[in-house]
């Protein structure tokens, strides 16, 4: 009675379900579309000047011009003309663990492809064999008696099974994998374009460290030398203890920059070396200088249009997308009946000689049908899950277009008010200098007081400052844009992870 009133409820949904598979004799679920790219013409707010303030006579203060519409070299870092970046770089793409990881993952997941092709869409065949020696008693055949029969009995038969692929479950779980893939591929781009600008960055980093460090070091023997002058006038009068003391202090507090810079420069190189999977004693990083690195005087700027191709976290949010759209359809087509088709054929003996004569022939040919009816709700619930991660996925990938979009419209505004920056702050350097010399003089002449001096210290070593990090800037914005476009990865010739020695790497 349950059973009847289950089917008669279930029975138009179910019909209708079959009917919709069969008349579309395709996999059952949505088909995937490729999201449309946002509709922009623009990454900013207000229009971008076609070229930036320059600075002449300082590094990164050359000319830099946006080129609108051109491509992004796959070897962008080139463009800052250091051979010890590029040689570095080579080296992180050889040796680095975690693009070593992505690249490993990206081979697992191509192989589950092959996997669930070879599974869904083939037959399985296997060939099975046995032999036994068996003792039975008559009355199993119905003989009086008590005696025992007692004989060989060997078996040899090949097995076929295969499942219909009626409503694309198999299909939608191969697209599914394939997608999959596509997701570990672009992890890997995104490894790897991660992993080039870090290096670019960081190396710009220890460039800025160390002219902070020589900047500093300067100032710290002009702020000695004065010091020295002032214990000597405390000698004869002419100062009092106080600016002796004040002096000493602005020194120890030059000595504690000096320090700290050390410190974090010591902490760039190693990280510079574990990008290049190396141990931090055993990298040998070449030093970097701010002088020897060239601005790249062309910012290639790609259509907006063009950046959800170019992106590989936007490319990893699509190829996600893909994969829970197709989970869709195999949850649906759990809701359908399954319909799995087996055959074998064999032979069975008393004994291998007669194994294989005519008359030990076997066959047998069987088809099965399995319609769910009532499992409490589970694959219906399956389904709805389904849905609702794909729905997860559609508003993740517009996050992350969201986030890429920001991305570059910081990049591009940072390079407009980074040039401004460093001109302002290259302004300010020459006029704290200039000053500085000033009261400096007429403090030997004793024209100016001792709390002039120190005042203006403390303005040049901050000008100063500001001026190197600012220098810096230049370089690291110019490759955040890079970063934010892609990084050119698409016309990359070669694997994203090139080891040198493959030994050992697959084993057998």
């Amino acid at each position: 009675m349950i059973h009847s009133i289950i089917s008669t409820i279930a029975r138009p949904y179910w019909l209708s379900l079959i009917l919709a598979g069969l008349i579309s004799a395709c996999a059952v679920g949505p088909d995937f579309k490729q999201p449309e790219p946002p509709k922009t013409n623009s990454y900013t707010e207000n229009p971008l000047p076609q070229k930036l303030v320059t600075t002449p006579g300082i590094p990164g203060g050359e000319v830099q011009e946006f080129a609108q519409g051109v491509d992004i070299a796959a070897d962008w870092w080139t463009l800052y003309h250091s051979p010890e970046l590029d040689a570095l770089i080579k080296k992180a793409l050889q040796q680095n663990p975690t693009l070593g990881a992505a690249d490993a993952a990206l081979r697992s997941a191509q192989e589950n492809v092959n996997a669930q092709i070879g599974g869904q869409y083939f037959p399985a065949i296997g060939l099975n064999g046995s032999g036994s020696r068996q003792q039975v008693p008559n009355a199993a055949f119905g003989v009086p008696g008590s005696g025992t029969n007692i004989y060989n009995l060997y078996n040899t038969n090949v097995n076929v099974t295969y499942r219909l692929d009626v409503f694309g479950g198999a299909r939608r779980t191969v697209e599914s994998a394939q997608a999959q893939a596509e997701y570990q591929q672009f992890l890997l781009e995104g490894a790897y374009l991660s992993l080039t600008s870090n290096i670019v960055t960081s190396a710009i980093q220890e460039a800025a460290l160390r002219a902070q460090m020589q900047s500093t070091a300067e100032i710290l023997k002009a702020q000695t030398n004065l010091a020295n002058l002032t214990e000597s006038q405390l000698l004869i009068g002419t100062v009092s203890k106080v600016d002796v003391t004040s002096q000493k202090a602005l020194v120890a507090n030059s000595q504690v920059d000096l320090f700290t810079y050390e410190r974090n420069l010591a902490f760039v190189r190693n990280q510079l070396a574990v990008y290049t999977g190396e141990l931090p004693s055993n990298a040998n990083i070449a030093k970097f200088d701010l002088s020897s690195l060239r601005l790249p005087a062309t910012l290639p700027l790609s259509v907006p249009s063009s950046l959800v191709r170019q992106r590989p976290d936007v490319r990893a949010a699509e190829a996600r997308l893909k994969a829970t759209n197709a989970l869709v359809g195999v949850a649906t087509a759990n809701l359908l009946p399954q319909i799995n088709l087996s055959a074998s054929i064999g032979s069975e003996a008393l004994s291998t000689g007669a194994l294989f004569g005519p008359n030990a022939a076997l066959w047998s040919v069987a088809g099965g049908l399995f319609q769910p009816l009532f499992q409490g709700g589970q694959l219906l619930a399956q389904r709805r899950g389904a849905m609702a991660n794909y729905e997860q996925a559609v508003y993740q990938y517009q996050a992350t277009v969201l986030t890429a979009f920001q991305e570059v419209a910081n990049a591009l505004r940072a390079l407009e008010t980074g040039a401004q920056v460093l001109k302002s702050a290259t302004d300010a350097e020459r006029y704290a200098y200039e000053t500085l010399d000033l009261v400096q003089q007429q403090y030997k002449l004793g024209t100016a007081s001792y709390l002039s001096v120190l005042y203006y210290q403390n303005q040049y070593q901050l000008a100063k400052v500001k001026s190197v990090s600012a220098q810096a800037t230049r370089f690291a914005d110019t490759a955040a844009l890079f970063a934010a476009l892609g990084g050119g990865w698409w016309n990359r010739t070669g694997p994203a992870f090139q080891p040198k020695d493959l030994v050992n790497q697959n084993p057998k």
